[in-house]
């Protein structure tokens, strides 16, 4: 058992304070302490990076002008054979270059105990190690881009992750480490002219500034790597990086006065024993330099107690006192108003009231709510301060980042949250918004396979330059069948769709002789039946009718009390839009969508308890047996003390025990039962089943689902899943069912650390004793069951010390089901496994995975198994290893390393959307389709499908053509400009898409915001596309321009209106379908100022 470093002050006035709950009361006890204290900064020690983090936020809340820093912790181990992150690292050196700044130093840090510990770059290093950019100084890119790499930054094609640098023509982008938004810095004749901050995602500017500070994006930044080793965890020989040792934070910090939680002593102890026992692992590896001793990296104990016991002014304490500042649940109550409102008129005759809500827009609806329930009204517009000195008995409204009410330490006040009165449904989101499922117009990728409208599918090569009348143009290059090659004018890049993937294994049209107008021609004609099938589905599921679903408010309440954690803002809102499903007195049939272990079981569990509250009977079913197990177990425990039986089917039922479950559900005894598909199988009917959950769906067979929805033909269906089969995502996006998002991780969960690289016995012996040395476990897994023994026999003889177990699919079901619920439940050192261990096995202490040939395994395969690891807050490292010596195809490679790098959390639904694209969308009606899919493609099945659907409806369908715009010019990006070719293919893509002016006008900002200021072809390449945009909005379907005047041929035959438009330019030539505007055009300019002429005096519009 680990015993506490404890801190001997060595003052006698080290005061002991609380509370340490609510979050709240604590933030304001910090904030009162840092105005007491003179000494600058007040360091708070957190006992967790995510206290520390709330902390900070709330207390911004409170002084938004007081400046505060948030120094973390590495987020690796200790010795460990890997990096912190560049984002962690920029922290840290962020904030101890602002500690060197005399005069305008951080009045509150706030950290952790493992954050102090760590020894750090001696602070007379800076002078040369940040930079600042303001608008209007010189620049010299190669300085800047020297400077970025020396410090740490790595250079890529896109930037969105922090430490990453871009150098485009006039833009350089980069993503300061310290910073949560990327940086644009545009530059034109050697000077700054412009600097703004953009969204990573849409790559658009989100606001300007003067200046920017660039700070390291690594503690070892411009060094080598250290003898022997790789650059790759250099940080773990920081010491040897610096001539004359490391220093500490505290060196940095002075005589700061410390306030220190209770706790944080455990927790150092802790880590100190983690740091012994990582250097001894690291110092046995025969693969690896020696490491540096633990005292040149880390704070020892008593260096610990002697630096914090010097500079100690309170602890904060957990205390049974804690109680006192703490509101009650109203929300938990029959009546919340009423309750808030009794104790309102017990405290705050003699207290001020602040009712808090995370924004301006809930809180001023809320404040109406207050003054209408309680006859309350709420002043808006207060500060903290304010509020603090406000009389007694005002009732004020203040944007704070807290979810629990709580009485303020040392005031007369209160702060009541609209969570306390409306729960997690109060501050749920209801705007729509996209979902990251659904795929946008695919971009291309060099490699990959295209559909050609007019000759069929053949494979992305690039661009060609091409000289025409003059004049260069590009054209985008495909390859066909023998080598043949296809040169496609950008203007027609509209006739291109992705096939989908790369184009490896995929055959190829030919040019000449081919039978691609026929494949095409019978896929129209197919998929009109198949649209009308669906529309029948559809108006079908429309007009079934069932019995609302309405839980009984208080136990609903308690029962989602017992949920540990806050939800997410994207479970709160799929919860609450579960449950109007289930009010709505329509049968629910709704996918809910979620990377692994983003939360996706407690929105079923809300739904399983509103149904069951509510009097009808719950089935969840489980893909395995193991999974339903342990469902089973968390399903019991949440409905435990509340008069509903919970039970359990599945092959390791015995026959009694499932005879005794069946008869329950026939006769409704039993509320809720978890289980396999054997809750489908003979002898299992329901006296009135009204929810059914279907869990990791994509494990399922059609059959198997059929079956279980023919159990209760009026019960509603939540299906959960985190990459979904092609034929249920595409029920989505036709409409069949409902889809729901949750898309935001739990506040713990790191990013998956994502590795690709051969295999090497002292790579799997560090990461697996690593693994074990932090008290977790490790799965290996391999792609088939004849790899198990040879690597059953490598793993003993690397690691003979570690209990290794078991399992795949030629074993005995039950042998199988022990092991991994063995397993679960912490026996065991390593699982090696086949993909057996895919859906649903939840080993908490599992934070470490080897994959053994993942080549062979599919994109969507390899995402689910790495989601096995790190569920917890430690972080999860899968490490993808390959043979040695024998390099994977470039396409493989390609595959891998977008795994790798999709290591964010959310990637699941990308991958799904590429999973998708690669293997096709199914056939939602029967088997026929799926072979025209196979055909022509996903997108354009796709696009023609959507366009099928709408005919069926009985909607207008806008006739797909294209103006032909011919002005006796090209526009292009030249290569200068925009220097990646894959780049310039998507923005000719992108710009063609454009089908009106202001979207036109987004994208030309979107590119210059990209690239900077565009040049003379550039502009003219958008110009030509608002020329080619005005012309489909005015019916022109030809615009031909020349020395003598302007021509705009129509499409059809003016109608009265075209009459009216002739008499009115009675002095221009018109024919049958032509209108000629004679005008000399000189230039290029007059020729586009002729057209915008013509398109003026046409369109009614601009009269």
């Amino acid at each position: 058992m680990l015993q506490s470093v404890t801190v001997e002050t060595q003052a006698s006035n080290v005061d002991a304070l609380t509370p340490l709950h609510p979050l709240g009361a604590t933030a304001a006890l910090i904030r009162d302490r840092a105005a007491e204290i003179k000494t600058r900064p007040l360091v708070y020690v957190a006992q967790t990076v995510r206290r520390a983090k709330e902390l900070m936020a709330i207390i911004e809340a409170f002084d938004p002008g007081r400046p505060m820093a948030f120094f973390p912790p590495w987020d690796c181990l200790p010795y460990d054979g890997s990096s912190p992150s560049r984002s962690v690292m920029g922290q840290r050196m962020g904030v101890l270059r602002w500690l060197t700044n005399r005069d305008n130093k951080p009045d509150i840090v706030l950290t952790t105990g493992e954050a102090l510990l760590h020894r750090v770059p001696p602070a007379r290093i800076w002078s040369g190690l940040h930079r600042e950019f303001r608008v209007g100084d010189p620049i010299d890119i190669g300085e800047v881009e020297a400077f970025l790499r020396g410090v740490g930054y790595v250079f890529d094609d896109r930037v969105d992750e922090p430490g990453e640098a871009a150098i485009r023509g006039r833009v350089i982008d980069f993503f300061p480490a310290a910073s949560p938004l990327p940086c644009r810095i545009e530059h034109e004749e050697g000077r700054v002219t412009a600097i703004r901050s953009y969204d990573p995602v849409t790559q658009r500017t989100l606001a300007s500034s003067d200046m920017l500070i660039v700070d390291p994006a690594s503690e070892v930044p411009g060094a080598a790597p250290p003898p022997g080793g790789e650059a790759v965890g250099r940080e773990h020989w920081l010491c040897q990086h610096y001539e004359g040792g490391l220093e500490t934070v505290f060196d940095y910090v002075g005589d700061a006065a410390i306030l220190l939680e209770d706790g944080v002593d455990l927790r150092v102890s802790s880590f100190l024993e983690t740091v012994a026992t990582g250097f001894e692992e690291a110092s046995q590896s025969k693969n690896r330099h020696r490491p540096p001793k633990p005292e040149r990296m880390y704070l020892g104990a008593d260096e610990w107690q002697a630096m914090v016991g010097g500079r100690l002014d309170a602890t904060i304490n957990e205390d049974a006192g804690d109680d006192d500042f703490e509101l009650p649940r109203f929300v938990a109550e029959d009546a919340p108003w009423r309750a808030l409102d009794g104790l309102l008129s017990e405290e705050a005759a003699g207290s001020t009231v602040i009712l808090a809500a995370p924004n301006a827009a809930l809180l001023a609806e809320w404040s109406r709510r207050f003054r209408r329930n309680l006859g309350r009204p709420v002043k808006l517009g207060a500060t903290w301060d304010g509020a603090m000195k406000a009389k007694s008995g005002a009732t004020l409204g203040l944007v704070l980042p807290v979810s629990q009410g709580f009485r303020v330490p040392g005031h007369k006040a209160l702060v009541v949250t609209v969570q306390d009165i409306g729960g997690l449904a109060a501050v749920a989101s209801r705007a729509d918004r996209a979902s990251p499922l659904v795929p946008a117009d695919a971009m291309f990728s060099i490699g990959d396979a295209l559909v050609h409208l007019d000759h069929g599918i053949g494979l992305l090569e690039g661009l060609s330059e091409v000289e025409q009348d003059g004049t260069k143009r590009d054209t985008i290059r495909l390859r066909y069948a023998d080598d043949a090659t296809l040169l496609v004018p950008v203007r027609e890049v509209g006739a291109l769709w992705r096939y989908g993937g790369a184009g490896t294994g995929v055959t190829l049209d030919k040019l000449k002789g081919g039978n691609w107008i026929e494949r095409r021609n019978k896929l129209l004609q197919a998929v009109h039946a198949t649209a009308e099938g669906l529309v029948a589905m559809a108006r079908e599921k429309a007009e079934r009718r069932c019995a609302p679903s309405k839980p009984d408010r208080r136990d609903f309440e308690r029962f989602c009390g017992r949920f540990p954690h806050e939800l997410s803002d994207d479970q709160a809102l799929a919860v609450d839009t579960v449950l109007s499903d289930l009010a709505s007195g329509k049968p629910m049939d709704r996918l809910v969508c979620g990377d692994v272990g983003f939360g996706k079981t407690e929105v079923a569990l809300r739904a399983a308890a509103a149904v069951a509250f509510g009097g009808r009977q719950v089935a969840i079913i489980a893909p395995t047996t193991v999974l339903a197990q342990q469902h089973a177990r968390t399903v019991a425990r949440r409905f435990a003390n509340f008069g509903i039986e919970v039970a359990q089917l599945s092959r390791l039922s015995t026959p009694t025990e499932a005879k005794r479950v069946k008869a329950g559900l026939a006769d409704g005894s039993i509320r809720v039962v978890v289980g396999t598909h054997a809750v489908g199988g003979k002898g299992v009917c329901f006296a009135d089943l009204g929810l059914m959950v279907i869990d990791e769906e994509q494990r399922f067979g059609a059959k198997q689902k059929a079956t279980l929805r023919a159990l209760g033909e009026d019960a509603h269906l939540l299906t959960l899943t985190a990459t979904p089969i092609p034929r249920t995502l595409q029920a989505s996006f036709v409409g069949l069912n409902d889809l729901s998002i949750v898309a935001t991780p739990p506040v713990l969960r790191q990013p998956i650390q994502t590795v690709v690289a051969p295999f090497e016995d002292d790579r799997v012996r560090d990461a697996l004793y690593r693994e074990k040395r932090r008290g977790g476990q490790s799965f290996v897994v391999c792609p088939r069951v004849e790899d198990i023994e040879p690597m059953r026999a490598r793993l003993q003889r690397i690691a003979p010390d570690l209990q290794l177990a078991v399992v795949h699919g030629q074993l005995p079901a039950d042998e199988v089901d022990e092991t991994m619920l063995g397993f679960t439940e912490g026996q065991g050192d390593v699982l090696l496994a086949t993909n057996i261990i895919e859906s649903g096995l939840d080993v908490p202490a599992a934070n470490t995975m080897i994959v053994w040939h993942p080549d062979r395994f599919g994109l969507a395969q390899l995402h689910q198994l790495r989601g096995r690891v790190g569920r917890g807050s430690r972080r999860g490292v899968a490490y993808l290893l390959t043979e040695p010596g024998r390099p994977l195809p470039p396409e493989t490679d390609r595959r891998l390393r977008t795994l790798e790098a999709l290591n964010r959390l959310g990637a699941g639904f990308e991958i799904s959307a590429r999973d998708m694209d690669l293997r096709g969308a199914g056939e939602l009606l029967g088997e026929e389709q799926a072979g025209h899919l196979q055909f022509v493609g996903l997108a354009l099945y796709r696009h023609v499908l959507q366009r099928a659907l709408a005919v069926a409806k009985g909607a207008s369908v806008i006739d797909e053509w294209m103006p032909e715009v011919a002005l006796g010019v090209a526009g292009r990006i030249p290569d200068d400009y925009v220097p990646d070719e894959e780049t310039r293919i998507n923005l000719y893509a992108e710009i063609d898409r454009a089908r009106d002016r202001a979207s036109l006008e987004a994208l030309a900002s979107d590119i210059e915001d990209r690239f900077g200021k565009p040049p003379t072809a550039t502009r003219t390449l958008l110009m030509l596309a608002e020329a080619r945009v005005r012309c489909a909005e005015l019916g022109i379907a030809k615009l031909a321009a020349g020395p003598k005047g302007v021509a705009a041929t129509f499409r059809t035959k003016p109608d009265a209106e075209g009459a009216r438009t002739r008499k009115l330019l009675a002095d221009w030539k018109w024919t049958d379908m032509k209108l000629v505007y004679p005008v000399a055009t000189a230039s290029v300019a007059e020729r586009f100022e002729a057209a915008t002429a013509l398109f003026d005096r046409v369109d009614p519009a601009e009269e």
